[in-house]
C-alpha cells in the first residue's frame, strides 16, 4: 500500500499540521499517511438498531432510542449542577442528566417531537439512566445517511485536548481516504485471494475505517489480519531459510571420547525418550556445515541442561570452545558447579566468568580462553563483553533466552570468525500460537517428559487466616528432614514496600521457628553476591532448613531436599512466575508440595491464575491461560522480539487465520524462494517495504 504519497509526513494532511502531527507521533506512533491508514477502530459502535426503553439493562455498551422528551428539570439550590429529562416511548421511560451545557439545552428540546438519543446505560443512585446522550430530532435525515457501524479509535487525553479524540482522528482518516491522490495497492496473489475469498486491499482498507455493515467489516477484518499475519510468516520462513542455506558453521564430525566417556562414566541415570530425541536432532544439526539455530522447550526439571552439556562436549570433542550464557549470578553460579562435578572427572577445563569475579581470576579466564586452554565457559552477562574473546567458539548455550535482549544475545554470535551452533533454552513453555510467531525461523525442540520417578507437585491455596495450620505442616515437613522456601513477590528491587514486605515475613518465620531447632536464611536481591551465595550454600548444605527470599531462587535453582514451596502474595505474581518457583520443588524422590498463600479479596483475573495452578501441573496448558489472561505483548520477552506489535491480528483469537499464513508463506517460500515470478511482485514490493528497509534480528534467536 505504501506509495510516495503514503509515505508523505501526517503533518502535511488537511487538518493535521505541525502541532497535531507531532502528538501524532509521540502518543500513536503515527508519523506518516500510511501510519495513519493502518490506525484501525478498537472496535465499533452499531447505530443500525433502535432500543426499546424496556430493553436496556445497565452496562449495555450503548444503545439508541425513539422517543419523546418531558420532565426537563435544572437540580441545586445556591448553583445548578445538573439537568434532568425523561425520555420516554411506547414500553416505558428512561432518565437522562447532563453536568454541563445546561444554559443551551434547557430550551432546546422541544415537547411533541420525535427525537433519537444515543448513549451508555448506567446506574446513577437506584435506578438507570444515561448520561450525556447524542441528541438529534428523528426527522433530520440524519438517521438514513449516518454509518451504521462507526468506529471507535484509540486516543489520549493530549491528543483529545486537541480535538483528536475517536471522532476527529476518524475525520482525518475520511479526508484521507477521499482524498483522489489515495491508490491502496493491492499486494496478495489472486491464488491465495480466490482461494481464501479475501477482499481486495482498496475495499479492506475503506471498510476497516467505513463499514457499510457488520457483513463487510468482518470480511475486511479477516483480510487484514491474514495480510499482518502473512507478511510476518514470510519474513520468518524467508530468515530461515537464509540461514539454512548461507548461514555457514562449524562442523561437528565425530562423536569422541569426551562425549563417550561422560555417556559411558559419569552418566548415572538414563536419558528419557524425550531427550534423546532432542540430541539426535541437534547431532544432525552440527554435522551439516550449516549454523543450528534452535530453541530447546522443557518443563522445569525435564532435562535440558543434561542436553545442553552433552551437546556442547560434542564441541569439545570437535576441538572447539562451548559457552553457557545464564540471566543471574545465581544460575550461572549453580550451573558452575554442577557441570564441574561432572566434567572434572573426564579431563574438561571448565570456568565461571560472573560480574563479581575478581580482577585477578577474570583475567586467567580471559587468557586461558583466548589461548584455547580453558574449553568450556560459564557465566552471565559478562561473557558478551569485548574482552571476552574465544581461540574457536563453536557451540552457545543461553539458558532462560527471554531474560536477555535480542542485541545482547547477538554479540555472542559473532564471537567466532564462523559463527557457532546456537541453542536458546527456556523453561517457560511457549504457546503453539506463540512460538509460531515470535520463533518461527528457529528450529523448536521440545522436551516433553520428566525422568522417571519424579512425583508430580501437590499444589494447593491457603488463605491469610490458615497461616497457623501452613506452618504447622512445616514444621512437619522439617521434621522429616525436609528443607522449604518462602518466597515474596519482590517486583522491583527498588520497591521498599515490598522489601519491607520480605523482612516482616522473614522475622514472623523467625519468631514462629525459633532457633536451636530452626534455622532460617534470606536471600533477596539487595544483598551483595557473596552475601547471596554464602546464604544459598548454607541452604545447600542444609545448614539452614527455611530459605526465606523473594524471585531471585525463581530459575535454575536445583536442591532435591527441598520438597515445600510457600508463595507469599500469590495473587500478585503472574502464572509463568508462578509455575517456575513451583519448579524449585519435586526435584527429589520424595513428595513435594506447592503453598500457594493469598488474601480474601481477589480478583477474577487473580482467581482464575490460582486456579489454573492448583489444577494442572502441565506448563504448555499453564501457558495457553497465561497468554488467554495477559494477552501475547506482556508474555515475557515477545515486546523485545518487536515481532507482536500487531496492528489487528490476535494469536490467541485468530489461530486459524495465523495458521493459514503460515501454510501459504510456506508454499511460496518453498516454490519460489526469490518472489521473481511474476504473480508475486506486489507480494515482493510490500515484503521489501516492510523489512528489507530495516534491520531484523530475526537470525538471532
Amino acid at each position: 500500500m505504501a506509495n510516495n504519497f503514503l509515505n508523505t509526513s501526517v503533518n502535511y494532511l488537511k487538518g493535521v499540521g505541525p502541532e497535531r502531527g507531532d502528538l501524532l507521533k509521540k502518543e500513536l506512533a503515527v508519523n506518516t499517511l500510511e501510519d495513519l491508514l493502518s490506525l484501525y477502530p478498537y472496535r465499533y459502535i452499531d447505530r443500525s438498531r433502535f432500543y426499546k426503553v424496556r430493553e436496556i439493562i445497565a452496562g449495555e455498551a450503548y444503545v439508541q432510542l425513539k422517543g419523546y422528551f418531558s420532565n426537563i428539570c435544572l437540580h441545586g439550590k445556591k448553583r445548578v449542577t445538573r439537568m434532568t429529562a425523561v425520555f420516554s416511548d411506547d414500553t416505558g421511560s428512561i432518565e437522562l442528566v447532563w453536568f454541563r451545557g445546561f444554559k443551551w439545552l434547557k430550551d432546546a428540546f422541544k415537547p411533541g417531537i420525535e427525537y433519537i438519543i444515543f448513549g451508555k446505560p448506567a446506574w446513577y443512585g437506584n435506578k438507570i439512566n444515561i448520561a450525556h446522550p447524542e441528541v438529534e430530532t428523528a426527522d433530520n435525515g440524519h438517521a438514513g445517511q449516518r454509518p451504521a457501524m462507526q468506529p471507535v479509535y484509540s486516543s489520549t487525553e493530549k491528543l483529545k485536548n486537541k480535538g483528536l479524540g475517536s471522532k476527529g482522528i476518524n475525520k482525518l482518516i475520511k479526508t484521507l481516504i477521499e482524498d483522489p491522490r489515495l491508490k491502496i495497492e493491492e499486494n496478495l496473489p489472486s491464488a491465495i485471494r480466490d482461494v481464501l475469498k479475501l477482499m481486495d486491499r482498496h475495499s479492506a482498507v475503506v471498510n476497516i475505517h467505513f463499514p457499510e455493515n457488520n457483513y463487510l467489516l468482518q470480511r475486511a477484518r479477516a483480510r487484514m489480519k491474514f495480510e499482518e499475519l502473512f507478511f510476518i510468516q514470510l519474513n520468518l520462513l524467508r530468515l530461515k531459510k537464509l540461514r539454512t542455506e548461507k548461514a555457514q558453521s562449524v562442523v561437528f564430525e565425530k562423536v569422541g571420547s569426551f562425549f563417550n566417556r561422560y555417556y559411558n562414566e559419569v552418566l548415572d541415570f538414563e536419558h528419557t525418550n524425550a531427550q534423546k530425541r532432542v540430541i539426535r536432532q541437534i547431532r544432525h544439526d552440527v554435522k551439516t556445515g550449516k549454523q543450528m539455530n534452535r530453541l530447546l522447550q522443557g518443563d522445569v526439571g525435564s532435562g535440558k541442561t543434561v542436553v545442553a552439556l552433552m551437546s556442547m562436549l560434542l564441541a569439545i570433542d570437535n576441538g572447539y570452545q562451548a559457552c553457557l550464557m545464564a540471566p543471574t549470578e545465581i544460575l550461572s553460579q549453580q550451573h558452575y558447579a554442577t557441570i564441574t562435578r561432572y566434567l572434572e572427572k573426564i579431563g574438561v577445563k571448565v570456568g565461571l566468568l560472573k560480574g563479581s569475579t575478581k580482577t585477578s581470576e577474570r583475567d586467567n579466564i580471559l587468557k586461558d580462553l583466548k589461548s584455547g586452554e580453558l574449553q568450556f565457559l560459564i557465566g552471565t552477562h559478562a561473557l558478551i563483553e569485548d574482552r571476552v574473546q574465544f581461540r574457536n567458539l563453536g557451540f552457545v548455550v543461553i539458558d532462560e533466552q527471554h531474560r536477555f535482549g535480542v542485541a545482547q544475545r547477538a554479540k555472542l554470535w559473532y564471537k567466532n570468525r564462523v559463527s557457532p551452533h546456537v541453542l536458546v533454552m527456556t523453561a517457560t513453555p511457549i504457546p503453539r500460537t506463540l512460538a509460531m510467531t515470535v520463533y518461527g525461523d528457529l528450529d523448536v525442540s521440545v522436551i516433553d517428559e520428566l525422568p522417571p520417578g519424579r512425583k508430580t507437585v501437590k499444589t494447593v491455596h491457603q488463605y491469610d487466616t490458615n497461616r497457623l495450620k501452613v506452618f504447622g505442616f512445616m514444621r512437619q515437613q522439617i521434621r522429616k528432614g525436609r528443607q522449604i522456601y518462602v518466597v515474596y513477590p519482590l517486583i522491583e528491587e527498588s520497591e521498599k514496600l515490598d522489601l519491607k514486605d520480605l523482612k516482616d515475613g522473614y522475622e514472623s518465620i523467625v519468631r514462629a521457628f525459633p532457633l536451636p531447632e530452626y534455622r532460617v536464611s534470606i536471600v533477596h536481591g539487595k544483598m551483595k553476591p557473596a552475601d547471596k551465595n554464602y546464604e544459598m550454600e548454607r541452604f545447600i548444605r542444609r545448614e539452614t532448613q527455611i530459605m526465606v527470599s523473594t524471585t531471585v531462587i525463581e530459575v535454575g535453582v536445583d536442591i532435591p531436599n527441598a520438597s515445600v514451596m510457600v508463595v507469599e502474595n500469590a495473587e500478585r505474581f503472574g502464572l509463568s512466575q508462578l509455575h517456575q518457583l513451583r519448579g524449585r520443588v519435586g526435584r527429589g524422590a520424595e513428595q513435594s508440595y506447592c503453598i500457594l498463600m493469598t488474601g480474601n479479596k481477589l480478583t477474577n483475573e487473580a482467581k482464575q491464575r490460582i486456579r489454573t495452578m492448583v489444577e494442572t501441573n502441565d506448563g504448555f496448558k499453564i501457558a495457553e491461560t497465561d497468554l488467554k489472561l495477559r494477552g501475547p505483548g506482556d508474555i515475557e520477552g515477545t515486546k523485545q522480539s518487536g515481532i507482536l506489535e500487531l496492528k489487528i491480528a490476535d494469536i490467541i483469537k485468530d489461530e486459524k487465520i495465523l495458521k493459514a499464513a503460515r501454510d501459504f508463506a510456506v508454499k511460496i517460500t518453498e516454490e519460489d524462494p526469490g518472489l521473481e515470478k511474476p504473480e508475486n511482485y506486489p507480494l515482493r514490493k510490500r515484503y521489501e517495504e516492510l523489512y528489507l528497509t530495516k534491520r531484523s534480528w530475526g537470525r538471532i534467536s
